[in-house]
This record gives C-alpha cells, sequence and structure tokens, in this order.
C-alpha cells in the first residue's frame, strides 16, 4: 500500500460518521488487554502518574487519571453544552412539537434504569449511590452503531437518537450537581459565581474575543474544581454563555466556530483517552458468577432492559394518545432497535460510576466497569440485529 493510499484511508476513516465509535471502542479493548496482560503495571501506573499545576498559592496536584476525568471531561461538557444551546436556540430542539417525543424519552430513559437498579441494590446503602449509571447514553458510540447501517435507517430517527442523547447528557449534569458534589467551598463557588457574571457581561455586550471567553472560562474551572462541585459541570455553564450568533475576531460565528474546532479533539482524543483511562478491568480471578452481583447486575439490566423499556414504553404511549408522532419515514422495528442502541451507555456510565463510588474500594469500580461493559455490549448488538433485519420500505401500523 503507497503512501498516498494510506493517507487517503485515514482521511476517509476519520471523516465517516463511525469513526469516533470504532476508536472508542479500540481505546476501550485496548485498555482491557493491557490491564489483564503482564504490562497490566505499566498501565495502571501511567494512571497513576502525578501531574501537578502551581502558580503561587493555587496548587493542583493529581493523579493522571484524575486530570483527565475532571480536565478534559470538563472540555467535553463544554461541547455538549454549546451543542444543546444551538440545538435549543437554532436547531431540531427549537420548537415545541420537535422537543416532545425525545424529551419524553429521555426522561423515561433515566427513571426506568434507576429503578432496576434500585430493585436489585436497595438493600445497600453505599451501592445505592450507583442508582445513576445505567441512565446515560453514550452518543459517540450510539451514533457510530447507528450510522454502520447507511440507508437503511432513516435519518428522522438519527435525530431523535442525537436529541435523547442531548437531553440525557443534559440530565446526567443536573444528576452530577445534585447528587454527586461533595463538601462546598463558599469562597470557591463566589469567585465561580463573579466569573459567570464576567461571561454575562461579555455576552450582553456581545464582545468578540474569543480569547477572554476562554481566559475567564479557566479561572471558573479552577474555582469549580475547588469549590466541591464537580468540575465538569464548570464546562456546561461556560457554554451557555458563549454568544451564537456574535462573529469573532476572524469573522466567524463563536458559538459553530468553537463547536467545529473542538468536535475532532473531543471525539478522537478526549473521548478515547477516557475510554482508555476507564476501561481497563482486571478480570483475572473473576468468576462468570461475579457478573450476578447487585452492583454489575443491576447496571447491565438498567442499561439494556431499563434504557428500551422506558424510552419505547413511554414514547409509544406518548404516540397513541397523540402527544407525539412516529419519526418521519420510519417504522416501529426501526424505533424500537434506535431504543435498544440508547443502552449503550459506556462513557457516561463509567464518568458517573467514578462519581458516585470515588472514596470507595476498588473493587467498586471492578463492578462498574463490568456491568457497563455487558450491558453497553448487549444494547450494541440486539440494536444492530434488529436495524439489519428491519425493512425500511415496509412502514408498519403507526
Amino acid at each position: 500500500m503507497t503512501n498516498q493510499e494510506i493517507s487517503d484511508f485515514v482521511k476517509k476513516f476519520f471523516q465517516h460518521d463511525s469513526s469516533g465509535g470504532i476508536l472508542l471502542v479500540l481505546m476501550a479493548s485496548i485498555a482491557l488487554l493491557l490491564a489483564n496482560s503482564q504490562w497490566s503495571h505499566l498501565y495502571d501506573g501511567f494512571l497513576a502518574t502525578p501531574v501537578q499545576v502551581r502558580l503561587g498559592e493555587l496548587d493542583i496536584a493529581k493523579p493522571l487519571l484524575l486530570w483527565i476525568n475532571d480536565g478534559l471531561m470538563a472540555i467535553f461538557f463544554f461541547l455538549v453544552g454549546l451543542e444543546i444551546k444551538r440545538e435549543v436556540m437554532d436547531g431540531h430542539l427549537s420548537s415545541p412539537a420537535q422537543v416532545v417525543l425525545p424529551g419524553i424519552a429521555a426522561i423515561a430513559g433515566i427513571a426506568v434504569p434507576a429503578l432496576v437498579y434500585f430493585v436489585f441494590n436497595q438493600h445497600d446503602e453505599v451501592s445505592l449511590r450507583g442508582w445513576a449509571i445505567p441512565s446515560a447514553t453514550d452518543i459517540a458510540f450510539a451514533l457510530g452503531v447507528f450510522s454502520l447501517f447507511g440507508s437503511r435507517v432513516p435519518i428522522s430517527l438519527k435525530l431523535f437518537l442525537l436529541s435523547v442523547a442531548i437531553f440525557d447528557d443534559l440530565g446526567a449534569i443536573l444528576i452530577i450537581a445534585f447528587f454527586y458534589s461533595s463538601e462546598l467551598s463558599m469562597l470557591s463557588l463566589t469567585v465561580a459565581s463573579i466569573g459567570l457574571g464576567v461571561l454575562f457581561v461579555l455576552n450582553r455586550f456581545s464582545v468578540r474575543s474569543q480569547g477572554a471567553y476562554i481566559l475567564v472560562g479557566v479561572i471558573v474551572w479552577v474555582a469549580v474544581l475547588k469549590s466541591g462541585v464537580h468540575a465538569t459541570l464548570a464546562g456546561f455553564a461556560i457554554a451557555c454563555f458563549i454568544p451564537l450568533r456574535v462573529t469573532n475576531k476572524d469573522g466567524h460565528p463563536m458559538l459553530p466556530h468553537l463547536e467545529h474546532s473542538l468536535h475532532p479533539w473531543v471525539t478522537f482524543m478526549i473521548l478515547p483517552l477516557f475510554a482508555f483511562a476507564n476501561a481497563g478491568v482486571s478480570l483475572i480471578g473473576i468468576s462468570s458468577d461475579a457478573l450476578f452481583n447487585s452492583i454489575p447486575l443491576g447496571i447491565a439490566l438498567g442499561l439494556f432492559l431499563g434504557k428500551q423499556i422506558g424510552i419505547f414504553g413511554a414514547c409509544w404511549l406518548a404516540i397513541k394518545l397523540g402527544l407525539a408522532k412516529l419519526p418521519d419515514q420510519s417504522n416501529w422495528i426501526q424505533f424500537y432497535a434506535v431504543t435498544v442502541l440508547c443502552g449503550i451507555g459506556f462513557t457516561m456510565s463509567l464518568f458517573i460510576g467514578s462519581l458516585a463510588f470515588e472514596t470507595q474500594a476498588a473493587s467498586y469500580m471492578v463492578d462498574v466497569k463490568l456491568g457497563v461493559l455487558v450491558g453497553s455490549l448487549c444494547s450494541a448488538i440486539v440494536g444492530s440485529i434488529l436495524i439489519a433485519y428491519s425493512q425500511p420500505d415496509k412502514v408498519l401500523e403507526k
């Protein structure tokens, strides 16, 4: 294969809709292999690498794993915030009719998996902290699987899946804010509030300097990091103040320009790195019976069964009551397949799991990773089979 052919292949790969999901699978697989190999100590040592940033009295010292989870994931949530703002103000979530079905789906898709997890873990107060783990959908994985089938499914279902994931991410942000924040520092929260106030002023006066927003945003992130509220929430909050239509100094609308610029970095670096850092669970000495422990079983069934039952059931009822309609040119089998894909909860589920059991023994995260991997894998396989055998030219009774 010539250099030009290699270059063309790489270019086509990164331009394909499924490339982000494929890269996530690849990095997660590498992490699993390393964690279960003779090089596991190198993998663990890499994640434990101490990284320190100090400026005067300000000192941030964390292992590399937490820099990824608290720092790089804040950029991911910043991108999520930009996408939500654009879609709500100027996209396919800008009218009530477009919001009803994915909104209902997201609420049910959070509540029912949490209920499934509760049923299996109600006896243990510590285990119950993970109730939100199966409530999240990994949009990169889900869309990656979805895009593999090309014209087999209508674009309306892709928009539905994207909308559900957007609402799902918003729900995850609220859950983290209210249920997974530790003791609060009022001084740090005050600094963060002042920073957000400055961003509001910049927005109101249509300031065109992206650097000004980024500088204040970094200050807000540091303040939130020190406040006891999880630092990733700063990313979403900052995004809310980025102007949609004000052009930057280069003449580009600021919010779409930032979103477009960040998207490849998040898709091809931040999320794969997060997957690599968090998916490495050692299966050495773990029997198949471990999956039937309450935490992994609650997570796996919550993702695989809770998601599809909650989303499909609530949407079916809403459509039959006339509150919404089935996405254009789709049938019930295709729609059901998409609700199954919503059970792919990889990135966000692992992230919430790391927050839920942050102060607990390492065995809790082993259970979390096991449940997330099994539930997400089952959802991906079954959803793919349903899409493959659906008939796009046959619209079933609506």
